[in-house]
């Protein structure tokens, strides 16, 4: 009894620690993610399957430097763009956050609203009201103490795919050998989709959530004293900790979606997705032995789809608002009311409120997900120049600055989305 106990106490202080990197993690297979790898394991089998393990020790770098600013000085990205460099430059860079996270919550509502209509015969402009409603309301009258416990527990239903992923009947020898081994196409759609796949794992919104989320957590603990956070080694490891858990745990996700998109889509001949309905089809067979085995697999996937939703949208918007209120001095926070940070909170709605119209256009909500998927992979080559620099200046970082690996890593990740970018402008232009 008392050996359960000890790990019953280990299990619920492990999960205390975890807060900005596992919701971060989550958030990166937010619907887009789910659309994007869905098609590329429909699209292309396991071709690309490489592309999950060979993004984790890049994806983690990634954020670990973007937490490690946020967590050691106290400030979010954007506030240390302004004090460091040109106001262009800090301009180009709110503007890059707010249109790339604004299309993406406009994909992900019409995702949403889409996947409920799998199981209701609500109109569609009206599913994404309501959804709008809902998390504009978590987020602006929710505190941040209670909003980030819904986070972490919205979370947990990413595991529908790693669930399906061992139901299935799969190759495995194939599957491990594609996870490992590269294999490229010199085509449009092959770069395009891959564009995708590192657009939508490292996204520019969780560069700035993840670093602003830290700062949270430091007023949230007290740490902060005229502004400086007391930061210790410890700190930083509890942060890395968190943070190396959400990606494995977003990356095993990704590789789940991927085998499964192939295995049962690509592998039944299905090569495009085109609805919710033909991205719901993947998870039939965890529902299988069942009556009503398509009904039950709209069910899951629809209840997934608006779960990673009301936990990405936030993050997203947020994440614009932290950008454009730290660019002109305006307080944020999660832990403040409305009336004490206005432009803050005006930003989340607008950003979703934008987002929510560019529904209304006639846009296909599932290619819509792909695309802002490629649009972000476009948008955060820039961007992770900045964070490497950043991260490695001793006069903004101190004794935290990035070391020989870790610039390393951030630099072969700053290149690899360079080059995917560039590849498929190629393909386009030849």
């Amino acid at each position: 009894m008392k050996l359960r106990t000890e790990t019953i106490a280990k299990i619920k202080g492990f999960w205390r620690i975890l807060g900005p990197g596992l919701v971060t993690g989550a958030a990166d297979d937010d619907p887009s993610g789910i659309a994007t790898y869905s098609q590329t394991g429909a699209q292309f089998g396991y071709g690309q399957l490489w592309t999950a393990l060979w993004m984790l020790p890049l994806m983690t770098a990634v954020q670990e430097a973007c937490a490690r600013i946020g967590l050691v000085t106290g400030k979010g990205i954007t506030t240390i763009v302004k004090q460091q460099y040109s106001k262009s430059i800090l301009y180009s860079v709110v503007g890059l956050v707010v249109v790339a996270n604004t299309i993406n919550v406009g994909a992900d509502l019409g995702a949403m609203a889409a996947a409920a209509q799998l199981l209701v015969p609500v109109p569609f402009i009206v599913l994404t009201l309501i959804f709008t409603s809902i998390i504009l309301a978590l987020e602006v009258f929710t505190n941040y103490k209670v909003y980030s416990k819904i986070l972490k527990w919205l979370a947990v239903t990413l595991m529908a795919y790693p669930i399906t992923l061992f139901i299935v009947k799969q190759p495995w020898a194939t599957i491990f050998r594609a996870s490992i081994v590269p294999h490229f196409e010199l085509s449009f759609a092959f770069f395009f989709i891959i564009t995708g796949v590192l657009g939508t794992t490292i996204s520019p919104y969780m560069f700035f959530w993840e670093a602003s989320q830290e700062v949270e957590e430091d007023e949230e603990k007290h740490l902060l004293t005229k502004g400086k956070p007391r930061i210790s080694w410890m700190s930083v490891h509890r942060m890395r900790l968190d943070n190396t858990f959400g990606m494995i745990f977003s990356e095993f996700a990704t590789w789940s979606i991927i085998v499964v998109g192939a295995t049962v889509l690509h592998g039944s001949g299905v090569k495009n997705i085109n609805t919710a309905a033909d991205a719901a089809k993947a998870l039939e067979p965890l529902v299988h032995s069942f009556p009503h085995a398509g009904f039950l697999a709209k069910l899951i996937f629809s209840f997934g789809i608006i779960c990673l939703g009301l936990l990405a949208i936030p993050v997203l918007s947020g994440s614009a608002a932290y950008s454009v209120a730290e660019a002109f001095d305006w307080k944020a926070s999660l832990n403040l009311k409305f009336n004490k940070a206005r432009g803050f909170y005006v930003i989340i709605i607008a950003a979703t409120v934008v987002g929510l119209l560019l529904n209304f256009i006639g846009v296909d909500p599932v290619k819509a997900l792909v695309y802002a998927a490629v649009l972000n992979g476009v948008a955060a080559v820039p961007l992770l120049f900045l964070i490497l620099k950043i991260s490695s200046d001793e006069k903004i970082m101190g004794e935290f600055k990035s070391k020989a690996l870790s610039k390393t890593i951030l630099w072969v990740t700053f290149i690899a989305m360079g080059a995917a970018a560039l590849g498929m402008f190629y393909t386009v232009l030849r």
